[in-house]
């Protein structure tokens, strides 16, 4: 990399840019689906709108790390933004529901390579402690999409037409696109030997697999056999990704990297602070909007302070990686973490808004360390020649963490929803019921008698899934103190 002659501002307002669209994307078409359920039907299929983006994107994760390594940054996030901004183009102008999944897969597969390979290009044209900083800059688009997403999004399908959630992406894409090609000046890369073809495969059959199986169980009536057959079938590719990998002359993910602890220990950590992120993310704006009876709009800032704060931690990650272990930043962030999550855990149903507004400055400072630790220190136990496929591997991990555990978390609080009510069959509430609960323009319409009744019940689902992803982080908290690993990061 040619850092002399690299536009670092300019680069990473590019990058920015390009994460903001991609952590954009999921909210704003929340916001706008009754309206594009409304104009293409298919309500039956909607919920392949979301999680087709999601597959794809995670699938493409890890190859496009190891493309990165191979080619070089520059030309693989093009690509990426090439084919997000195609998929994004496509969506706009379906004609129907498959059609919109369909273009909404494309658009997933460009999102692949636009988290991981912008914190590879940070860790090219950054030192580490300077790295931190601008990696929670970057990182708090994803913040600033939650807040921002819901309010565009209704503009949008208010005054012009819900296809312009899409179009609007282009414009955007085109500038990070032209800032990085400008910017961006870095050696060419000779790709080596041939690309890992049956690596991709199998990797790919083996996440499909883990998450179409934890969808199965999500649905009211579970099918176990399907669910059986089709773990079976994960299992399976997964063996045959390792064997594959073990032989392959140039691997997807080089699997000599489970041998050094703190590359394992930093990668599991991620993983479980992304469960709990994503259980804070969802179900705190739920708790708020659903419970204390607030707008919608102004729900959605209860998560605003660690979206700031994430920031304020990505900093402090800076500071703390010249001076101490890896060891010792995760026992600092993951403690933080697990004792402000436990505290939310068990906070009383009707805790004043402001509260969850202090809870967010710790849980945001929590995961900027940890995320920006983690990803740096990634970065760091391996050689140059492979920092894009440590990154992506980082990036993946969360996600995938995120994308099991968010139907985990669904089953979880179904079912406290089910036991709540067989615990009161006389009062004639039903599951059915929450929906118009937690719904402040609907909640006047239940029984007033019935409303503290499934309060309490719909605040027990919560403690319970804020309960499992406590635990989820206590695990990495334990691992994390029973191995020692090296010293600071240079």
């Amino acid at each position: 990399m040619e850092k002399e002659k690299t536009n670092k501002g300019m680069v990473t307002l590019a990058l920015f840019i390009a994460t903001f669209l991609s952590a954009v994307e999921g909210t704003i078409v929340s916001t706008a689906m009754p309206t594009i359920v409304g104009d293409l039907e298919g309500i039956s299929i909607m919920n392949w709108v979301f999680s087709i983006f999601l597959l794809t994107s995670t699938l493409t994760t890890p190859i496009y790390g190891k493309l990165a390594d191979n080619i070089g940054r520059k030309p693989i996030f093009i690509a990426g933004l090439v084919i997000f901004l195609t998929g994004s183009v496509l969506s706009g102008f379906s004609g129907s529901m498959p059609q919109l999944i369909i273009w909404r897969a494309i658009q997933g597969i460009g999102a692949g390579a636009i988290l991981p390979i912008s914190n590879t290009i940070i860790a090219d044209i950054y030192p580490p402690e300077r790295r931190a900083q601008i990696m929670g800059i970057n990182n708090s688009a994803w913040g600033i999409a939650s807040v921002v997403a819901p309010l565009l999004g209704g503009l949008i399908v208010d005054n012009f037409s819900w296809r312009w959630v899409f179009f609007i992406n282009l414009p955007f894409g085109l500038l990070s696109m032209i800032l990085i090609l400008l910017f961006l000046k870095e050696e060419k890369h000779a790709t080596k030997g041939h690309l890992d073809i049956w690596g991709i495969v199998w990797l790919s059959m083996t996440i499909s697999g883990i998450l179409y199986g934890v969808e199965l169980i999500n649905k009211a009536q579970i099918n176990w056999i399907m669910v059986l057959i089709v773990f079976i079938v994960a299992v399976t590719c997964c063996l045959l990704f390792v064997k594959q990998e073990k032989r392959a002359a140039d691997p997807i993910i080089l699997l000599n990297l489970f041998k050094n602890k703190t590359f394992v220990i930093q990668n599991f950590a991620a993983g479980m602070m992304a469960i709990f992120l994503i259980a804070y993310e969802v179900y705190v704006p739920s708790w708020t909007q659903g419970i204390l009876g607030l707008p919608a709009t102004f729900a959605g800032f209860a998560t605003t302070p660690s979206s700031i704060f994430w920031i304020v931690g990505s900093f402090i990650a800076g500071k703390m990686l010249s001076r101490l272990t890896p060891q010792k930043i995760l026992m600092i962030s993951m403690g933080l973490l697990v004792v402000t999550g436990t505290i939310l855990a068990f906070l009383p149903a009707n805790t004043p808004f402001i509260v969850f507004l202090i809870i967010g400055v710790f849980l945001g400072t929590g995961f900027g360390i940890t995320v920006t630790g983690s990803t740096i220190i990634s970065q760091s136990v391996v050689s140059l020649k492979h920092i894009g496929m440590a990154t992506s591997f980082n990036t993946l991990v969360r996600s995938l963490s995120q994308s099991i555990f968010i139907s985990i978390f669904g089953i979880v609080m179904n079912q406290s929803l089910q036991d709540g009510v067989a615990q009161h069959s006389d009062k004639h509430v039903t599951v059915d019921m929450f929906n118009k609960m937690i719904n402040p323009h609907t909640v006047d319409e239940l029984p007033n008698n019935l409303v503290p009744i499934m309060h309490n019940i719909y605040h027990t689902g919560l403690r319970n899934i804020f309960i499992v992803a406590v635990i989820c982080m206590v695990l990495a908290f334990v691992y994390n103190l029973k191995h020692q690993d090296q010293g600071v990061v240079q």
